[in-house]
């Protein structure tokens, strides 16, 4: 378990990703995700307003309203829930009109009367970020969200939001950047020292890669004539292979699932608490295995070799 810094939240290392709920996973489904996922010692699971608008048919707000459904029927207390506004039509960008109405929304289809962790999960650079910062002490004041979270916003955006919110109860708590064994460059050299530098917790998004770091494809002619998103399709070249060969290799070796190893490689390099999804139960039991399986540092460098093409 992992502390967030300036919380009292104490999450298990998986932030369990709550897209599929209202689209690949239907209400059955959600409850026994989620069922299983605290039975096995999760706690923290992560939303959005504009989760499931990619579906034919949805308009968003479906997976917080599952949640919603879940958590009224087993407990406010089982779940510490994080959502995110900014891209839902109608609520869209940052200004104090948009934002109040989303939150207002969130905790309407969740159920709850405050939102654990609320963010910005875009930036709107026609809102100051004093203005972004006055918004979510506002927010926090009135008792509708606990803490403020950042994803999506430049390096130079979150330098300049952590310096004007620090003492203030809008300074953010974490920050849901885009980092994966395939996804290095950016993070490690733009946005790690911004969380090294301010102590707050990380929970990537696309933890693996779209699906690409279960291992289940060793090549692109597998991938080839199955349904796939246009974000795996964006992972998909012969580098990106070269490194499951080695993940599923360092898999073997541990006896682990690649899964769990390519969670377990987040964790080793400082991340809180990769944030990935699952569809049905069954999958749920590669992904919390992370909390068991510890890397070693000759396994660490072995990985950081063959994804180095991507540092």
């Amino acid at each position: 378990m992992a502390v967030i810094k300036g919380t009292k939240f104490d999450v298990f290392p998986l932030n369990l990703g709550g897209n599929p709920f209202g689209w690949t996973a239907d209400r059955d489904a959600t409850f026994e995700i989620l069922d299983a996922f605290v039975a096995a010692g999760g706690n923290f699971v992560d939303t959005a307003d504009s989760y499931s608008i990619w579906a034919e048919g949805n308009e968003g707000g479906e997976s917080e309203r599952e949640i919603g459904a879940w958590l009224k029927e087993r407990g406010r207390d089982k779940l510490i829930v994080a959502t995110k506004s900014g891209e839902l039509q109608g609520v869209e960008g940052r200004s104090r009109e948009a934002t109040y109405k989303a939150v207002e929304g969130s905790l309407e289809r969740l159920g709850i009367d405050q939102i654990d962790i609320f963010y910005y999960h875009y930036d709107d650079e026609n809102v100051s970020i004093d203005n972004q910062i006055a918004i979510a002490n506002d927010l926090i004041a009135e008792r509708k969200i606990k803490h403020l979270a950042l994803s999506n916003y430049t390096p130079a955006r979150l330098r300049e939001f952590f310096e004007k919110s620090a003492g203030t109860p809008a300074r953010p708590v974490a920050l849901q950047p885009h980092y994966n064994l395939l996804a290095r460059k950016e993070y490690e050299e733009n946005v790690q020292p911004i969380i090294d530098k301010h102590g707050v917790a990380v929970f990537p998004y696309f933890s693996l890669a779209a699906g690409l770091l279960t291992g289940k494809y060793a090549s692109e002619e597998e991938i080839a004539g199955k349904q796939r998103t246009g974000q795996l399709e964006g992972y998909v070249t012969k580098e990106a292979f070269e490194v499951v060969d080695e993940l599923r290799a360092v898999a073997k070796e541990l006896d682990a699932a690649p899964t769990t190893v390519a969670l377990a490689w987040l964790i080793a390099h400082g991340v809180t608490a990769p944030i990935a999804s699952v569809s049905n139960p069954e999958q749920l039991t590669d992904l919390m295995a992370v909390k068991e399986l510890k890397l070693s540092d000759a396994h660490v460098a072995r990985l950081d070799k063959a994804s180095a093409p991507f540092a």
